[in-house]
């Protein structure tokens, strides 16, 4: 079943073995000898030039590429047009109630574009507990086979392979953008419900954050868009300029015209890890609660000087290398060189601010 509504759902930790950013920790009333994680962190590190020429380039690179998306949504059409599919899924659930058996077969129908390597990416959700899987592209009578390489059901993303040549010819492949920034407009190729020919919609960016996704249960980085996204759209690409800006993959239930992609950031991260290892390696989660530190009280309690921002340490799952090595009370000053704020926020590009759970996920898994 595709997944386009956002349900309320609890997280889930995910507990990876990788190795240790550079974290600075402050323990609970002794901050006249801060607890280093680990010991080769810098702490001298002077951040604010870095942040103020991080701005002026965003606002420069914003200035530069908003002049390309006017003109060039029809090139962008034409450009997917001869790389979007339609995929068609047959699937079987397992049923919990009854283990020995699955549930009755039942089909599905979503979308996907090619890219580099002759593989076709899409959504986890709309090959999810597949028997088999067909792949038609645009103009073709004829459906091809299509075998699962990688699913991600974490990040919702998946990448197929077709065997037939015959299917190769005329496909091009769509190159991975940035980021986009606010209010750039956006164009939605895919096959969604009400029809079976190619359908485009056109819309705005309006916000960038971490979301909870769907599918996985996980919260990641995700694009909101103005844009129609419907059962059937998933998988499609999200086209600025002559690249692709992400993934669509769900909407928001009972609200209008807000939907939502997944960005480049985390689509490179999913490819890296098939393309290092041969499987999907998933995303890295420190294992921990932390509670903001915005009342005065708390930072007076655990001797926070004035200069001092970070985020309360609550809880550790037991499963998660944090455990042992972290406790609880602990304060966490800086994650991999980048100051958090009270509220658990980290400095995003021009004057924006993200979670710090983004810089987490981000990193490599060992």
């Amino acid at each position: 079943m595709l997944s386009c509504s956002i349900r309320s759902l609890r997280r889930l930790k995910c507990c990876c073995n990788k190795r240790w950013s550079s974290l600075i920790l402050a323990k609970g009333y002794c901050f006249s000898k801060p607890k280093v994680v680990p010991s080769f962190c810098n702490t001298d590190i002077k951040f604010s030039r870095f942040y103020v020429w991080e701005q002026q380039s965003s606002l420069r690179q914003w200035r530069r590429r908003s002049l390309y998306t006017v003109t060039d949504t029809y090139e962008a059409i034409e450009l997917a047009l001869d790389s979007v599919v339609k995929i068609f899924t047959v699937s079987s659930s397992p049923n919990y109630f009854l283990p020995w058996q699955n549930k009755s077969q039942r089909e599905t129908m979503g979308s996907g574009f090619v890219i580099p390597g002759k593989k076709i990416l899409t959504n986890a959700h709309v090959v999810a507990d597949h028997t088999f899987v067909l792949v038609r592209k645009h103009g073709s009578p004829t459906k091809y086979r299509a075998e699962v390489q990688a699913v991600g059901h974490e990040c919702d993303l998946a990448i197929l392979v077709v065997e037939s040549p015959e299917f190769w010819e005329g496909m091009n492949f769509l190159e991975l953008g940035d980021i986009p920034f606010l209010q750039e407009a956006v164009a939605v190729v895919g096959y969604p419900q009400g029809g079976d020919n190619i359908s485009v919609t056109k819309g705005v960016v309006s916000r960038v954050e971490p979301t909870q996704y769907v599918h996985g249960a996980t919260q990641l980085m995700a694009i909101q868009i103005d844009a129609a996204i419907n059962p059937g759209n998933s998988g499609g690409p999200a086209i600025m300029g002559n690249k692709v800006a992400g993934v669509a993959f769900q909407n928001l239930s009972g609200a209008e015209n807000i939907g939502y992609i997944i960005p480049v950031p985390v689509i490179k991260h999913f490819i890296a890890g098939i393309e290092e290892s041969g499987k999907y390696m998933g995303f890295c989660s420190m294992g921990l609660s932390c509670q903001p530190t915005e009342n005065v009280q708390l930072r007076n309690h655990f001797k926070m000087q004035p200069h001092m921002t970070g985020v309360l340490v609550s809880k550790i799952n037991p499963l998660s290398d944090a455990y042992g090595v972290l406790k609880k009370d602990d304060i966490i000053l800086e994650f991999d060189g980048v100051p958090i704020a009270n509220d658990g926020t980290v400095p995003f590009r021009n004057r924006e601010r993200i979670t710090f759970d983004h810089l987490v996920s981000m990193k490599k898994p060992q």
